[in-house]
């Protein structure tokens, strides 16, 4: 129950669906106000079809690109540091890209449901919590589901939350995420140190 938890709460912080807000919002300023939400839920739906698919097919890939589960773990924690320092310290840029430069004033698929919501870092911590456990691979699929639902609560409540919280609160709980975050990658990327120096000869 513990790790299930776990995961569920990694998985949310990776999707940092409070940091996606501000995004989000600026992605639709274009989209007329009553289309949003309708908009906002097909995103996140082709968001869980696309984590869908690196669940189930994740470990086939890794098994044909012969990607071991210490690189994984090792990557997947690099990139996760990388994203949190992202959070923490934000900047002009953003992992996701820019959404000012969308050229369309209806986002689809891109950069909504990729790679804000279902990026490489979420991607890569979903295939780690699978290669940790294949055996139990709907319980991964539970906790992406649970951590989905509450991120896509989250986002289509956006312009409600980001009149509540304000531009300083939403960044107070981004960098607070960061934080958390930050704890996770290194821990990841000790795992798949672990692993790699258990399995040498």
């Amino acid at each position: 129950m513990t790790e299930f938890l776990s995961a569920i709460a990694t998985l949310l912080l990776v999707m940092d669906p409070l940091g996606n807000v501000p995004l989000f919002l600026a992605c639709l300023k274009d989209v007329e106000e009553s289309r949003r939400v309708r908009v906002v839920a097909r995103e996140n739906v082709f968001a869980l079809l696309i984590l869908l698919f690196f669940l189930f097919c994740g470990p086939t890939l890794m098994s044909v690109l012969h990607i071991g589960r210490e690189s994984l773990h090792i990557a997947g924690g690099v990139l996760l540091f990388l994203i949190s320092l992202g959070m923490i310290f934000p900047g002009r840029w953003h992992m996701g890209g820019d959404p000012e430069r969308s050229e369309d004033a209806e986002p689809f698929i891109v950069p909504l449901a990729t790679p804000l919501l279902a990026g490489p870092s979420t991607i890569a911590t979903l295939m780690i919590f699978a290669s940790r456990r294949p055996e139990q691979l709907w319980r991964t699929g539970l906790a992406m589901i649970v951590a989905w639902i509450a991120t896509a609560t989250i986002l289509m409540f956006s312009p409600i939350l980001s009149r509540m919280l304000g531009r300083r609160g939403l960044a107070a709980c981004e960098r607070l995420m960061g934080m958390v975050l930050t704890v996770i990658a290194v821990q990841m990327f000790l795992d798949g140190l672990k692993i790699f120096v258990d399995g040498k000869p």
